[in-house]
């Protein structure tokens, strides 16, 4: 009876599962999701904190733009078109081998800073001071260059025509290295030599010890203070 009396009243609505405490709504989990780093803003004419892949495009980018923008890489190009034309001149003629090592030599060193300056090697070697380098090596290659051609003239009591071209074309080539080293002049303008950087700085004076207040006598254990 009991139960009839059960079923013919309404079952009661049975309360809802609240949620636990601990889970979030989806919306405070969409906030909760870890954001994409944004890359910083970086100068353009700097560096700056770049690091990896990006220092590298970027050292990349501004070394070929100063290394053509200024020049070095159209005289290094003429440079070297012209030794190599000197030394296909000289195949089938008997030639000083001093004139052949001094090419061959030349020939070597401007094609190691044309690699130097396109791949950016430089930027990543600060203890070289490469500008001061270069002008050394263009110094260098314009004095070489100018003993070849004294020795090509003295060797030889008669020159044919494409020896001739040939003594010319070593004559450009320590042309466009002058050049060069006019061009370097650029790297070392606005810029002075700081004086006295070998001198010590001044020894430092003694500072001056504070004057010490009378001693008090040492109290006795009977005594209060």
């Amino acid at each position: 009876m009991a139960d009839k009396g059960k079923k013919g009243k309404a079952a009661a609505p049975e309360p809802q599962a609240t949620p636990p405490p601990g889970d979030p709504k989806p919306e405070d989990k969409k906030d909760q999701e870890p954001k994409k780093k944004e890359k910083s803003v970086q100068p353009q004419d700097e560096v700056g904190t770049r690091k990896g892949c990006r220092r590298y495009k970027w050292e990349f980018k501004d070394s070929n733009k100063e290394f053509w923008v200024m020049g070095h890489a159209e005289v290094k190009i003429l440079s070297l078109g012209c030794l190599i034309a000197a030394m296909v001149m000289f195949t089938g003629t008997t030639v000083h081998p001093l004139l052949t090592l001094i090419i061959t030599m030349e020939l070597s060193v401007f094609c190691f800073f044309f690699i130097i300056y396109t791949f950016a090697i430089n930027r990543y070697m600060p203890f070289i001071l490469w500008p001061i380098s270069d002008l050394l090596n263009d110094l260098f290659a314009f004095i070489f260059l100018v003993g070849a051609i004294v020795i090509a003239v003295k060797t030889r009591t008669s020159m044919p025509t494409h020896y001739f071209i040939a003594v010319v074309l070593i004559g450009v080539a320590g042309l466009f290295a002058l050049i060069d080293i006019c061009l370097q002049r650029k790297h070392f303008k606005g810029k002075k030599i700081k004086r006295n950087v070998l001198i010590p700085p001044p020894p430092r004076e003694p500072k001056a010890e504070k004057p010490k207040g009378p001693e008090k006598p040492p109290e006795k254990a009977g005594e209060k203070p």
